[in-house]
């Protein structure tokens, strides 16, 4: 049978995927996903019929056409996931783990199913969802030492950083690419020692990072701050992190990225508290092209018109 592997190109896809594959090897699996954004990745294999598929990360309430199509046309499929999914599809051809909990992720999720075969790529993972009291456990309760935990820290950091981007052109390199790549090492730690990639990745964010750094709150209150940066391939690539950077800084806010899109739009970023991680997703589903979870969600293209609504939105959804 043909085997599609449909992932998140963000740490938490990757290492969700990654864990899966070492447990149950699919080397023949055709490989589909994209930027961190580009949720709506069943739409690319709607056509298919009779295959196996694997969807990892990827929120089944912004897929829910095109899966509903797939499985009409003979397709099985798992689906495992921790994004808002709304109703889950009763069908015995679909076999879905989700679970929107904001504490946890989707290569959690993956590990709990796999019994913790691989767990130091679900620590992976889940620092590079920012979910960082969620590795700290995990990792303790693996025995791993202070530096070794900072290398998953590293590592999952960085493997997200990679998956920000409104196009794949301004990736450091293509998802799929950095999967096989990541999919050579059995050990993170192996992965963080010797993987030309991951240098490379680490240059790319220290260089981006200086540059977002310098910016400034544009608006700060009580509830939360709201920064913007240029619309450039480096603010693009380090939306994300950086986002996560500003909600470490200052656990008990909020946080909103705005970057310009090329056709004039807005890409906005949304963090909720890290003290309640709550409010975040149901913020950015009140405007078009918005979604995500608990924790954190976006918008991918805000008409411009809109942006003094989002900001209103923003204070009064995070007010309490």
């Amino acid at each position: 049978m043909i085997t599609y592997d449909v992932f998140n190109g963000d740490a938490d896809g990757i290492c969700a995927l990654h864990q899966l594959r070492l447990h149950d090897p699919l080397p023949d699996a055709y490989l589909v996903t994209g930027v961190k954004r580009d949720i709506r990745l069943l739409e690319k294999i709607r056509d298919v019929e009779n295959a196996h598929i694997t969807v990892l990360d990827v929120s089944m309430d912004r897929n829910r056409e095109p899966l509903l199509t797939l499985l009409a046309h003979g397709n099985s499929i798992v689906y495992i996931d921790h994004h808002f999914s709304g109703d889950i599809p009763n069908n015995s051809a679909l076999q879905a783990h989700i679970e929107p909990a904001p504490m946890t992720c989707t290569s959690m999720i993956v590990d709990k199913l796999l019994g913790g075969a691989h767990r130091k790529w679900a620590i992976v993972g889940a620092f590079g969802d920012n979910l960082d009291e969620t590795a700290l456990r995990a990792a303790q309760a693996l025995g791993l030492s202070q530096e070794e935990t900072d290398q998953l820290r590293e590592t999952g950091i960085l493997l997200n950083y990679n998956g920000y981007g409104a196009t794949m052109d301004d990736l450091l390199y293509p998802p799929d690419k950095l999967f096989l790549h990541v999919h050579t090492f059995t050990d993170p730690l192996d992965f963080h020692a010797s993987s030309p990639m991951l240098h490379t990745l680490r240059r790319g964010y220290q260089d981006d990072m200086n540059r977002a750094d310098k910016a400034i709150p544009v608006q700060q209150n009580k509830s939360g701050r709201i920064f913007e940066l240029p619309n450039a391939s480096w603010a693009r690539r380090v939306a994300g992190v950086f986002s996560n950077t500003l909600a470490r800084q200052k656990p008990e806010l909020a946080h909103a990225l705005i970057i310009a899109n090329a056709d004039g739009s807005l890409r906005v970023s949304v963090r909720a508290p890290l003290n309640n991680r709550q409010g975040a997703d149901a913020l950015c589903r009140k405007f078009p092209t918005g979604g995500g979870r608990a924790a954190a969600a976006g918008i991918n293209q805000l008409p411009v018109e809109m942006k003094k609504e989002f900001i209103t939105a923003f204070s009064n959804q995070f007010s309490t």
